[in-house]
């Protein structure tokens, strides 16, 4: 018995257990710590539940003015969780600005033992998650793992014909979809079996349509703690831009028009992508310094690709008449290439965020590594030819397999690949090997291009760290493909290893768990 009192006060929130009369007969050491201006919990022992309250608000520990102005309404609140059905969780506002959480329940002997938590964090965050999302030109909803609203904004509500949020919050996903449809708000028919269908899958989306011509870009995604999350975004501009080019034809003077849309569109994504920015700034304050690093980044990353969009857009507009179809396809191609950048930047960081967060959901299955790197020499072999470049996957045997998530293995063998290939001199090799070791399988990528500095290995694996290797080309690439390589290789139970010195070339190793 002494053990397991001992580990009762070791714990990181604070018990109570009280009789039948609800006189307290235990409390461990934490309670003091939630109340520093109570006596000492030796010294509480046998006072009645009423008692403490009051002793927390003479203590001064609740200032709150609409509690004094009712102490007994306020202790009558307090005691009626210790009521059958009465055990729903109570926040408690403390004179500091804490927020302590109190859980009853009823024991064998006929007392009551009841939990407090310090849950000041993540009240906060919810309140900062509430204000950024009533913030946002996109409609946001959360659902709980019981498929229940448990927070949305204005323009959620408004899309499902509610006047407010406080309509919706704790009815069914279902009735939800039910209310959208039987408003009238969707116009095309099936609309309630297709979204049914995209809200069951893992990460479902689709475009729909409002008979108001508004058009959205649903998003509905499943969420770590098993809830899911749904996005409205407006997308009728971009929408409009397609069936106009659909039914223009091919002269510049279209293509002039449709890229000045596609501009204005441009800008305004970005606008809104800075917005967002600056209010993940001040709710991650207090996050790892990374983040800022990220925020302080993002700035001139986003701006390169962006200019070029703008800037060849405006080319075209200027030499709408003059422009050769050859002048057309050149810029159009520039403008998709930069348009690439981007959107390959952006999704490097939502991954990078979503590990950091611990929301990147795994799907772990069995696959054939070996079959993996033999992909990615045929994806690159074209780009590798192209610079004279060999790629020798003879050392890649089939059959050995890895639990892993398909799509991330994939990710960061390409970017492995993709690094050699770009950092590799002129008539260079690339040689890719997949090899068992008991329950670890190497999958390693090796080149033997200019290498790097040994004191240099470190640093580049933290994020929007670059290091130029020789005359190699570094065009594309914002820093970040080795540091989500290393993240994914840890997600998995892995690792990533490097080595490489000045002339030596570069080698990189992922490993991973082998498939049992």
């Amino acid at each position: 018995m002494p053990s397991v009192l001992e580990a009762l006060h070791c714990l990181r929130v604070a018990i109570t257990v009280f009789d039948e009369e609800e006189r307290l007969v235990f409390a461990n050491e934490h309670f003091n710590y939630l109340f520093r201006s109570l006596p000492r919990r030796e010294e509480l022992v046998g006072l009645r539940y009423e008692d403490m309250i009051r002793l927390e608000i003479s203590g001064g520990e609740i200032a709150d003015a609409e509690v004094l102005k009712d102490i007994d309404g306020f202790v009558a609140k307090r005691r009626s969780q210790f009521k059958a059905g009465e055990y729903s969780p109570r926040d408690v506002k403390l004179a500091d600005g804490r927020i302590v959480e109190i859980k009853a329940r009823r024991t064998v002997g006929g007392g009551w033992i009841a939990l407090w938590s310090d849950v000041t964090q993540a009240r906060n965050n919810f309140n900062r998650l509430q204000n950024a999302i009533a913030l946002s030109a996109d409609a946001f909803a959360f659902y709980d793992r019981g498929d229940r609203l448990v927070l949305c904004n204005e323009e959620y509500a408004a899309l499902n014909g509610a006047a407010s949020p406080a309509d919706l919050i704790g009815r069914p996903f279902r009735e939800v979809a039910e209310l959208q449809s039987n408003n009238g708000l969707m116009g095309a028919d099936g609309w309630l079996e297709r979204r049914l269908e995209a809200h069951r899958l893992p990460a479902g989306a689709m475009t729909v349509e409002l008979n108001s011509g508004k058009a959205y870009l649903l998003r509905d995604r499943a969420t770590g703690d098993g809830g899911r999350a749904v996005v409205f975004t407006d997308v009728t501009e971009h929408c409009r831009v397609e069936k106009a080019l659909a039914e223009q034809t091919h002269t510049l003077d279209a293509t002039r028009d449709a890229l000045a849309k596609s501009k204005a569109e441009t800008v305004r994504q970005a606008t809104y992508l800075a917005d967002l920015s600056t209010k993940l700034d001040r709710t991650a304050a207090e996050a790892h310094s990374t983040k800022t690093t990220l925020l302080r980044t993002m700035s001139h990353e986003l701006k390169t690709p962006l200019n070029a969009i703008i800037g060849f857009s405006d080319l075209l507009g200027s030499l709408a008449e003059r422009a050769s179809p050859e002048q057309v396809k050149e810029y159009a191609g520039l403008i998709h290439q930069g348009g690439n950048n981007l959107l390959k930047l952006i999704n490097q960081i939502l991954d990078l965020t979503k590990i950091a967060a611990g929301r990147y959901d795994l799907r772990r299955q069995t696959i054939d590594a070996g079959m993996g790197l033999w992909l990615a020499k045929e994806n690159f072999d074209e780009k590798a030819l192209a610079k004279n470049i060999a790629i020798d996957a003879d050392g890649c045997t089939l059959g050995i397999a890895v639990e892993a998530d398909e799509s991330a293995l994939t990710l960061m063998i390409h970017q492995l690949v993709e690094n050699a290939v770009r950092f590799t001199q002129q008539g260079g090799t690339i040689r890719l090997t997949a090899a068992k070791d008991g329950m670890i399988v190497r999958l390693t990528v090796a080149d033997n291009g200019p290498g790097v500095p040994v004191e240099a290995l470190g640093r580049i694996l933290e994020p929007f760290e670059q290091l130029c290797r020789g005359t190699a080309d570094h065009s594309g690439g914002a820093g970040l493909g080795l540091t989500l390589v290393k993240a994914f290789c840890e997600l998995h139970g892995g690792a990533l290893a490097v080595y490489s010195a000045p002339g030596e070339g570069f080698t990189a190793t992922i490993e991973l768990p082998a498939a049992a």
